[in-house]
């Protein structure tokens, strides 16, 4: 149970959506939107893992899903994410972490200033 989870949680975005709906339901339109780099089929395949992990509990409001973390299911994880969320180093990781698995061009000063168009 602990290497499921571990594989789970490795994905730093997963991480993120857990945390994004910690403390109340989020519909998976709100998760996207706090997300905007992330496509809203990756959130979708993102929460179905989490629920096939059972991380998440799925609640049907209208044409809305809500999703709501299920901390008791983090086991031993749940301390770990809550101590590393409040904290600055965390958020730094996970920009890092998060810019490190984006897909697509990049782009930096370098590439900027050369692609730019003088009047």
């Amino acid at each position: 149970m602990t290497d499921d989870l571990m594989s789970v949680l490795h994905s730093p975005r997963r991480r993120e959506l857990l945390r994004l709906c910690w403390d109340e339901p989020c519909a998976a339109g709100a998760l996207h939107a706090a997300m905007p780099d992330v496509t809203f089929g990756a959130i979708s395949q993102h929460l179905a893992a989490l629920r096939a992990a059972g991380l998440v509990d799925v609640v049907a409001q209208g044409r809305n899903r809500l999703y709501q973390t299920r901390r008791a299911a983090l086991g031993p994880f749940r301390r770990w994410l809550e101590q590393s969320w409040d904290d600055a180093l965390y958020r730094l990781t996970l920009a890092a972490e998060l810019e490190a698995s984006r897909r697509g061009p990049r782009t930096t000063s370098r590439t900027r200033s050369r692609t730019r168009r003088r009047p």
